[in-house]
């Protein structure tokens, strides 16, 4: 049995692992989507699921104006015999053009994967990144990068350690800085295990882009000194652009009861070929596996030799378990979101989204722009394939141009394409296609489509690698394509301003730029992937 890379497809970024019996589990980065911190479960490390998100109250984690890429950073998921633990942080300022970074980090815990999750315990926000190693002795410590914003210094000054006292709740004693990092720089996403003897420390470094990378140093002693490993980095891509998997870094491990061990960290796969002059990933940072080997000195190397990422790997001693197959379609028959949907910043609640006012629909009343950091009615799922297509049904009786209800695809408030119904004074009930590309509004299709006296839209979208295009229909059987195509690649981290961390997700939407809060029902959501040359 092999493994095949990426396991979590789409945007599933900053991996991190655990095993809890013979179950294991990974929580990834969510940033501004809501609920916050994604997990999934495998029991062979082959085929996963998603199981739910730790934080689900906004008592956990308040997202309103949260910045574009900003909110859940990096969590850590870790169990002491007991119970799970969960640190994360909570990004409220970052950006180029921030010396400052508000990063508030946070601990909350549970005695199932499922929940229910506890309120948080607040730590500290000298950085970002925090982890939570549970010592032998019983003692636990808590790590994470120090930001230091001063003029002429390192940004990514350390990594720091301080003990977390599980009775007082809080953090106590000194602040230790235990890894200043190597060359490569950028030093973050620290994790700490223990072997043989030796606690190891596991860090990214070189940026979260092509230059990303896993860095291995080790001590006797938890405070340091550290000695790095002589054949770091343990983990990268950079100056192999003909690799399918790009950003190796952002590392994790894992040991099976077998004694074979993984290694879990993000990815990104370019939409151009490799020779190009700036590749994009559209489908965001994604979480990858591959085998690790202990060399006779204590060293972690991967098993299939050198340092970088593979797309296949071998698959450990365990017994397969698939899950059950996911339907493609959504019909909005149960009574809360499939795990796939998340929302932007603000929980799903009845005064802006019902699966109940009308049975087998989606509600969704109409409040802010797509350009709001605030209460936009908006439920997305993730692009998880480069050729895929999604397709809804749609009931809207718009009244003026401000309301609006339909189909997006999704980067940030800044960057999306969108399919949307709404009325024009002298056409009646139209569609027509709103984008935004890095903060610049337009309505690139120049025209009107008139739909008026149809009570029912279909809409869909579908993505061919490099581009995405839309149609629409009055039966959806019979469809008309818009008459344009859209680049994929402007959906992309490094597109994007050159600042986000998240990937493309699409979407359905309702805007009421009047206030009045008109409501749309969607019928239903499907997604599927599409073949291309036999393969998904």
């Amino acid at each position: 049995m092999r493994i095949l890379n990426p396991v979590l497809r789409g945007f599933h970024p900053d991996p991190s692992i655990l095993r809890v019996g013979e179950d294991y589990y990974i929580a990834t980065s969510t940033f501004e989507w809501w609920p916050g911190v994604r997990l999934h479960h495998s029991r062979d490390l082959v085929h996963w699921r998603p199981v739910g998100y730790a934080l689900t109250r906004t008592s956990q984690l308040d997202l309103l104006g949260n910045p574009d890429s900003g909110g859940v950073w990096a969590p850590c998921l870790s169990h002491d015999g007991e119970r799970f633990y969960l640190v994360y942080t909570d990004v409220k300022t970052w950006g180029n053009s921030e010396a400052f970074k508000d990063t508030h980090n946070y601990l909350v815990t549970a005695e199932r994967i499922e929940g229910p999750w506890s309120e948080p315990v607040y730590l500290n926000a000298s950085g970002f990144d925090p982890s939570l190693f549970h010592d032998t002795d019983g003692r636990k410590w808590l790590l994470n990068m120090q930001w230091d914003h001063r003029k002429g210094k390192n940004p990514f000054a350390g990594i720091l350690l301080q003990e977390y006292d599980p009775v007082q709740k809080r953090l106590v004693g000194p602040v230790r800085n235990i890894f200043r990092g190597t060359p490569l720089g950028v030093t973050e996403g620290p994790h700490l295990y223990k072997k043989d003897g030796w606690y190891y420390l596991v860090v990214a470094e070189g940026g979260t882009v092509y230059e990303h990378a896993v860095t291995v140093a080790r001590s006797r002693c938890i405070e340091g000194p550290y000695e790095v490993d002589p054949c770091y980095p343990t983990l990268t891509a950079k100056g192999c652009p003909e690799l399918p998997l790009q950003k190796a870094g952002h590392a994790s491990l894992v040991e099976t009861p077998g004694g074979e061990w993984y290694l879990a960290h993000l990815v990104g796969r370019p939409l151009e070929p490799p020779h190009a002059p700036r590749r994009h990933c559209p489908l965001g940072r994604e979480t990858a596996l591959q085998r690790l080997i202990w060399t006779p000195d204590g060293w972690p190397r991967l098993a299939h030799g050198g340092n970088a990422p593979a797309l296949e790997v071998e698959a450990p001693a365990l017994p397969p378990h698939p899950w059950p197959a996911e339907p493609e379609r959504d019909d909005f028959d149960t009574p809360t979101l499939s795990l796939h949907f998340q929302t932007l910043r603000h929980p799903p609640d009845p005064s802006w989204l019902s699966l109940s006012e009308r049975p087998g629909y989606l509600r969704l009343y109409g409040r802010e722009s797509l350009s709001s950091r605030h209460r936009q009615s908006l439920v997305a799922r993730r692009l998880q394939h480069f050729f895929a297509e999604a397709e809804t049904a749609l009931e809207f009786e718009p009244q003026h141009f401000q309301q609006m209800a339909g189909l997006v695809c999704y980067y940030d408030t800044g960057n999306w394409v969108y399919l949307r119904l709404s009325r024009d004074e002298h056409l009646g009930k139209t569609l027509s296609v709103l984008a935004c590309e890095n903060g610049r509004y337009d309505e690139p299709l120049g025209q009107e489509l008139p739909v008026e006296g149809w009570g029912r839209v279909y809409l869909k979208v579908r993505f061919e690698r490099e581009t995405f295009g839309f149609a629409y229909s009055a039966n959806g059987k019979d469809w008309q394509p818009v008459p344009l195509r859209y680049p994929t690649h402007k959906l992309s981290d490094e597109y994007c301003r050159g600042l986000g961390f998240t990937g493309t997700f699409i979407g359905l939407c309702a805007q009421d730029l009047s206030g009045a809060r008109l409501y749309a029902d969607f019928e239903f959501f499907s997604y599927k992937a599409l073949q291309e040359n036999g393969h998904k």
